[in-house]
């Protein structure tokens, strides 16, 4: 039996990150989507989920999705690969249906996989990511089904988002292990021409990757593709976009400490944010 509490009413969007790479999706969303209510929760005291278990980051999301529906969130966004991957499906298939029939929780990987079929032409895909993304395969799982003849190569970066929340993005370190990682993924494959982005960090380092990677190559961000999927979501089901409010608002929260999710926000977002802290 369905929890009365999670009853669809009416809300703003959430949207979960494990941290702060959310913070791209979220503000590729609000531009596309202005008028609703948002609310961004991220678990900063518990990132990073990349290196963590399938059964603890699926602990960790479900905690912060049910916290959104308790905050009134009919839909909630995994703006998170991590956790997209390790915890989506579960959460769909096992807990929405007895907890919250009527409420929706979406990924950031469907999307993304959805747009590849319509931009590579050799059909040689790479695929940058954290290393819990890569071992979970959800791209070529994802690609396999909507794209069965997309040969995927994938190359995990692990010092990627350390560098990017450690404000050494712009240092020779990170030069270094982007040309690095990338020189592993064009060597894996020659006949690569579209790049996922599969980590919503990696945005920030777009520059610097595509002084390594040869022009023709397409490097596929995720934000655009997550915000025009939802947009599209939201008119093929007028039940769910009914309940999502409109007051252009934005609320964010984290489990640590608000002062510094506030500072480090200001990495990813080009506008000062005042965040709450919670605990999950």
């Amino acid at each position: 039996m369905s929890d009365p509490r999670f009853d669809l009413t009416a809300g703003p969007i959430g949207i979960f990150d494990s941290g702060y790479g959310g913070l791209t999706i979220l503000d590729k969303i609000r531009r596309r989507l202005p008028a609703y209510d948002y609310v961004y929760l991220g678990d900063n005291a518990r990132t990073p989920y990349g290196t963590r278990s399938f059964e603890l980051v699926y602990e960790f999301t479900l905690e912060a999705v049910m916290r959104l529906f308790e905050l009134g969130c009919p839909l909630v966004i995994l703006a998170c690969n991590t956790a997209s991957a390790k915890a989506l499906r579960s959460i769909q298939q096992s807990d929405l249906p007895v907890v919250a029939p009527r409420r929706r929780v979406l990924g950031v990987i469907r999307p993304t996989v959805e747009a590849i079929d319509g931009l590579t032409v050799t059909r040689h895909v790479g695929l940058l990511a954290t290393p819990g993304t890569v071992k979970s395969q959800s791209y070529d799982i994802e690609l396999g089904k909507l794209c069965p003849d997309v040969t995927v190569s994938s190359v995990a970066c692990p010092m990627w988002v350390p560098l990017i929340e450690s404000r050494e993005a712009d240092s020779p370190g990170a030069d270094y292990f982007v040309a690095e990682y990338t020189r592993r993924l064009l060597e894996a494959d020659g006949r690569i021409d579209t790049i996922i982005l599969g980590c919503t960090h990696y945005p920030l380092l777009m520059d610097k990757i595509r002084r390594h990677v040869p022009w023709h190559i397409r490097l596929l961000a995720q934000g655009e593709y997550v915000a025009g999927s939802l947009a599209c979501y939201l008119t093929r089901h007028p039940e769910i976009e009914r309940c999502c409010t409109r007051g252009a608002s934005c609320t964010y929260l984290t489990t640590e400490s608000a002062a510094d999710f506030n500072d480090s926000a200001s990495i990813f977002l080009n506008t000062r944010v005042e965040a709450h802290s919670i605990q999950l």
